[in-house]
C-alpha cells in the first residue's frame, strides 16, 4: 500500500507546490497590509526552482500564482463595472495572469544558466536580471510596471531613503539579492550566503536612513495645501452626479472659508504665494469639464475669490482629440495644463474594443483619449507642480523627468473607486511614496474614494484617508529644487543591471549541475 505522502516525493509535485506556494506568498507581499519579513523569503522558492528541469515552466506557474493573488481585485472590478458574470471575471484575471506570468518564465529560463554558476555571479546577476524584466514589463507589451519587488519593502526602514540614490529598481535589486542569498544557503547547506544576503541589505538600509541628507527647499516659506477626498462612488445617473458634485463643492467651500478666516490678507483674489492649494481627485467633477461647463467655471472662480488655488482634473481638447488633463487655477485664471502622457490600456483607450466590447465599459469616456506630448509643469507662485494622473505615478522615469524639468512639488490625482475596498488602492499608493522618496519631493495624492495621502520628501506618510473615508488632509509643505542622484540619472541602475545580467547569461556556465530528486541538485 502506498504511503499518503509518497506522491509529494515526486519531483514534479514538489516543483508545482514550490511554484504555486512561492508565487502566492510573493503575491501576499502586496496586500492591503505589508509584511516586514515575508518579502525577504517569498522569492526563495522561485530561486530554488531554477536548479530543476523545466525551470521555465515552474517560473511561469510561479508568475501566474503571483498575479492571481496580487491582482485578486480585478474580478470584482470586471463584474461590477464591466457587467461580467463572476466566472468570466475570474477567467479574465486568469488570462491576465497567464500573460504576465511569462515574465517569471523568462526569468527562470535565463536565470537557470546563472543559477548553475553559483557564487557571487548568481548573487549579483539574478537580481540584475529581475530588474531588467521589471523594466521590460513597464516599457514593452502592455506597459504595466505594477507591483515592483521594491514596493514590498515600502515599510522596511531605510528602503525609501536609499531609493533617492538607486530608485525603486535599485531597491528591487536588493530585495531579490536577499532572496537569492537565502536560496543559495539552502542549496549549499551553508549559512554564509544567507548571512551575506541579510546583513549586507540591513547595513545598506541603516546607513541610508541615518545619513540621508536634508534637501534645501524652494521659495521663502511653506505653503498651505488641502487634499480633498469626497469619497464619491462611481456615478451612473444624473442624480448621482449632481449629488457627488454638490458634496465636492461644499467640502471645498468649507476649506476655503476656513483658510480665508485664518489668513492675514483680505478676502478676494490673492497672489499665489498667499493662496491655499486645493487638490481635487481625478473625475471629482465628472461628467463636467472645465472648458465646457459654465457652472463648474463659476464655482471654481468663487473658490478662487475666497483665496484658494485649485488643482483639478478635466477633459480637454476638441472634437477630434481629447485628453485626460490636470489644470491649475490660480488668482482666478488657469495658469497651466498638463495632459496625461501614459494612458491605461483598455481604460482610457480600448485597443481591443472590436473584439472585447465590454472592456470599454471600464472607461468613463466613450472612445479613446490621446496622450499628452510634454511633461508640462503647473506654476504656483515660486513653486512648479509636477503632476502624475492616476496610472502615471507607477513610472519612475516619467516623474523624474518632471523633476529635472523643474518640479518642486509633486501631485498625483486618481480615481481608484473602480477597485473598491481591495488591495489595489494601497498598491497604487505605495508607488507614490517611492516617487516622493526617489526625488525628495513632497507628494500630494488625491483619490476619489481613497487612499489619499500627504507624503513628505522622504516617502513618509504625513496624513492619510483610507478607502471609503470622506475628509480633507491639511498641511504646510515646502518644495525643493535640488536633484537627487536618482533624479539626475534614473536609468543608471537599470543599465548596470543590463550589463550584469547580459554578461552572466551570455557566458557559458563553468560548471554544470545535474538534478537529483531527493536532494534537488548536485555538482
Amino acid at each position: 500500500m502506498k504511503s499518503p505522502v509518497e506522491p509529494l516525493r515526486r519531483p514534479w509535485v514538489a516543483s508545482v507546490l514550490l511554484a504555486v506556494g512561492g508565487g502566492g506568498a510573493f503575491g501576499l507581499c502586496f496586500g492591503k497590509q505589508t509584511s516586514l519579513w515575508l518579502p525577504w523569503l517569498a522569492l526563495v522558492p522561485l530561486m530554488l526552482l531554477l536548479g530543476r528541469p523545466r525551470a521555465g515552466l515552474w517560473g511561469w506557474l510561479h508568475g501566474v500564482a503571483f498575479w492571481m493573488v496580487a491582482m485578486a481585485w480585478l474580478p470584482p472590478t470586471l463584474v461590477t463595472h464591466g457587467g461580467l458574470p463572476p466566472v468570466l471575471g475570474w477567467t479574465g484575471l486568469l488570462l491576465v495572469a497567464l500573460y504576465l506570468g511569462f515574465d517569471q518564465a523568462v526569468f527562470a529560463v535565463l536565470g537557470a544558466r546563472i543559477w548553475r554558476r553559483g557564487g557571487v555571479v548568481a548573487l549579483l546577476a539574478l537580481p540584475a536580471l529581475w530588474v531588467v524584466l521589471e523594466w521590460w514589463r513597464g516599457f514593452f507589451f502592455g506597459r504595466f510596471p505594477w507591483n515592483l519587488a521594491a514596493y514590498a519593502w515600502v515599510d522596511v526602514p531605510g528602503a525609501l531613503p536609499v531609493s533617492a540614490s538607486i530608485g525603486a529598481f535599485g531597491v528591487s535589486f536588493v530585495v531579490v539579492f536577499a532572496n537569492v542569498a537565502v536560496a543559495s544557503a539552502i542549496r549549499s547547506r551553508r549559512w554564509e550566503p544567507a548571512a551575506v544576503g541579510v546583513l549586507a541589505p540591513l547595513l545598506l538600509l541603516v546607513l541610508a536612513g541615518r545619513f540621508s541628507p536634508e534637501m534645501e527647499t524652494a521659495g521663502d516659506r511653506a505653503r498651505e495645501v488641502r487634499v480633498v477626498q469626497p469619497s464619491s462612488p462611481i456615478v451612473t445617473t444624473a442624480e448621482e452626479a449632481a449629488e457627488s458634485y454638490r458634496t465636492l463643492i461644499e467640502m471645498s467651500e468649507a476649506e476655503c472659508r476656513a483658510s480665508a478666516s485664518g489668513a492675514a490678507v483680505p478676502p478676494g483674489p490673492r497672489p499665489a504665494a498667499a493662496e491655499t492649494l486645493l487638490v481635487w481627485p481625478e473625475s471629482a467633477a465628472w461628467p463636467w469639464s472645465y472648458d465646457r461647463a459654465e457652472h463648474l467655471r463659476a464655482d471654481v472662480a468663487r473658490l478662487s475669490d475666497m483665496g484658494c488655488a485649485l488643482l483639478i482634473g478635466s477633459v480637454t481638447g476638441d472634437e477630434e482629440r481629447y485628453f485626460n488633463s490636470a489644470m491649475l487655477i490660480s488668482a482666478g485664471a488657469p495658469t497651466g495644463v498638463y495632459s496625461k502622457r501614459r494612458l491605461v490600456p483598455w481604460g482610457e483607450y480600448v485597443p481591443l474594443a472590436g473584439v472585447l466590447p465590454w472592456m470599454d465599459k471600464l472607461a468613463r469616456q466613450a472612445g479613446n483619449f490621446s496622450p499628452g506630448g510634454s511633461p508640462a509643469l503647473l506654476p504656483w507662485g515660486d513653486d512648479e507642480i509636477g503632476t502624475a494622473i492616476c496610472y502615471e505615478i507607477v513610472f519612475p522615469g516619467a516623474v523624474a523627468e518632471q523633476v529635472r524639468a523643474g518640479a518642486t512639488i509633486l501631485a498625483t490625482i486618481t480615481n481608484d473607486a473602480w477597485y473598491g475596498d481591495t488591495a489595489a488602492p494601497w498598491q497604487h499608493m505605495r508607488a507614490a511614496r517611492f516617487r516622493a522618496a526617489e526625488n525628495r519631493r513632497p507628494v500630494l495624492r488625491a483619490a476619489l474614494t481613497g487612499v489619499s495621502v500627504l507624503v513628505d520628501g522622504r516617502g513618509a506618510v504625513a496624513g492619510e484617508l483610507g478607502v471609503g473615508e470622506r475628509g480633507v488632509l491639511r498641511a504646510r509643505i515646502s518644495g525643493s529644487s535640488e536633484l537627487t542622484p536618482f533624479s539626475r540619472a534614473p536609468s543608471l541602475v537599470l543599465w548596470v543591471c543590463v550589463l550584469l545580467a547580459g554578461f552572466a547569461v551570455v557566458r557559458d556556465p563553468r560548471r554544470q549541475v545535474r538534478f537529483r530528486p531527493d536532494v534537488g541538485e548536485e555538482r
